[in-house]
C-alpha cells in the first residue's frame, strides 16, 4: 500500500543510517545508546530488528520517527535526510507503538479522519474506509472504538499509522501481551501488508516470530550492531544439530561419541550437539548402541535464531523466550 509517487521514486534502501551515534546526556553523567551504526534495510522487506532489554531498539525507532535527536551520523529515510528533509522524511514512516493509545469515544473511521488531518491531508472518507478494510476492520466503521477487541484495537492502530501512505510501517513489539491466535492474525496481517509494497521494520521480543516473518534481521547489542543480514545467511552462522535419543533403560553416564559426549538428558534420555558437516550421524547412534542403550526414538533440533541471538550477545535476555517456552510447542 504505497502511493503511486513513493513508488515512483523508490530509493534504494527505506531506511540508510551512517556512524549513527545517540549519547543521552546528564549533568552528572553520560550514556552511549547507539554507538556508530551503520545500518541499511532494504525495500519491501520485512525486516527484524533485535536486541535485549537496553540494546538501543528503542533509541533507534525514535530517531527514525523524529522523537529523538541523534547525536552524530547521518539518517536517510525514503532517501530523504532526516535532518534537512525533516517533514518530509516523518511522512513516509508509520509507527505502531507497543501502547494502545486510542481514543475510545470515537468510532475507527473519525480516528482515521482525525488522523489524516494531523498529516494536513484533506478529508477523504473513502481513504479511511480503505485503510479499515486493509486491515480488515471494514465492518466496525461506526463501532466506537471502546467495543473493539483487544485484536480489533492493534489493527486499528496500524490503520493510524498507515493512513497517509507511508512506505515504511514501524512496528514496536506488536503481538507483546497477546495471545497465539491473535499473534497469527497479526502475523497473516503483515504479511499482506509486505505484499503490498510496504517495507516493515519489527522489533519483537519473541525470536520465533521474527524467524518467522522477517527476510532480513539486524541484532543490536549494548548500542552496537553486532548483525545486519539475510535471515538464512545468519542462521548458517551456526551449524549445529541437538540430536536427542531416547533409550530402553535408565543413562547412568554421559557416553563418548568420538571427539563428542552425549550428555544424561532425562532419566532414559541423552543429548548430543554435533555439526553435520564435521561429525557422522550414524558413528553417534552406534556409539550409543555399544554402550548397550537400545535406541527407541530420536529426534533432531536445528540451530534456530535464538542459538545465534545468544552466541552473539553473549547473554540471554529475561524478556525472552527460552526453548521449553517457544511458541511452535504452545501452538
Amino acid at each position: 500500500m504505497t502511493s503511486s509517487s513513493s513508488a515512483a521514486q523508490t530509493p534504494q534502501w527505506a531506511v540508510c543510517t551512517h556512524r549513527l551515534t545517540k549519547i543521552y546526556q546528564t549533568k552528572r553523567s553520560q550514556s552511549l545508546a547507539l554507538d556508530h551504526i551503520d545500518l541499511n534495510i532494504p525495500c519491501g522487506s520485512i525486516f527484524g530488528l533485535l536486541g535485549p532489554n537496553g540494546a538501543g531498539k528503542s533509541t533507534l525507532i525514535n530517531i527514525l520517527a523524529g522523537l529523538v535527536f541523534k547525536t552524530s551520523g547521518t539518517v536517510q529515510v525514503w532517501g530523504m535526510d532526516i535532518d534537512r528533509q525533516a517533514r518530509n522524511a516523518r511522512a513516509a514512516i508509520g509507527v505502531v507503538p507497543q501502547e494502545l493509545n486510542i481514543d475510545p469515544y470515537f468510532t475507527p473511521l473519525e480516528l482515521l479522519n482525525m488522523q489524516a488531518g494531523m498529516y494536513g491531508l484533506p478529508r477523504d472518507e473513502e481513504r479511511s474506509l480503505r485503510t479499515l478494510d486493509l486491515v480488515g476492520l471494514a465492518d466496525k466503521v461506526t463501532a466506537y472504538a471502546r467495543h473493539l477487541s483487544g485484536g480489533m484495537r492493534r489493527r486499528l492502530m496500524v490503520a493510524k499509522a498507515m493512513i497517509h501512505d507511508p512506505p515504511i510501517l514501524v512496528l514496536d513489539e506488536p503481538t507483546a501481551g497477546v495471545d497465539v491466535d491473535l499473534r497469527r492474525q497479526l502475523w497473516a496481517n503483515v504479511k499482506a501488508l509486505n505484499n503490498r509494497g510496504v517495507t516493515i521494520l519489527l522489533t519483537t521480543h519473541y525470536l520465533e516470530e521474527a524467524q518467522e516473518l522477517c527476510d532480513h534481521i539486524a541484532i543490536i547489542d549494548r548500542g552496537r550492531l553486532v548483525a545486519c543480514e539475510e535471515k538464512n545467511l545468519l542462521l548458517q552462522r551456526i551449524s549445529q544439530k541437538e540430536l536427542t535419543l531416547w533409550v530402553d533403560r535408565p543413562v547412568t553416564a554421559p557416553v563418548a561419541c568420538g571427539s563428542l559426549v552425549a550428555q544424561r538428558a532425562g532419566e532414559k534420555c541423552l543429548s548430543v550437539r554435533y555439526n553435520p558437516q564435521n561429525n557422522d550421524f550414524g558413528a553417534i547412534i552406534e556409539a550409543i548402541k555399544k554402550e548397550g542403550y537400545g535406541i527407541l526414538d530420536v529426534s533432531t533440533d536445528e540451530t534456530d535464531l535464538e542459538d545465534i541471538f545468544l552466541e552473539l550477545t553473549g547473554h540471554k535476555d529475561t524478556d525472552h523466550k527460552d526453548k521449553s517456552d517457544k511458541l511452535k510447542k504452545t501452538d
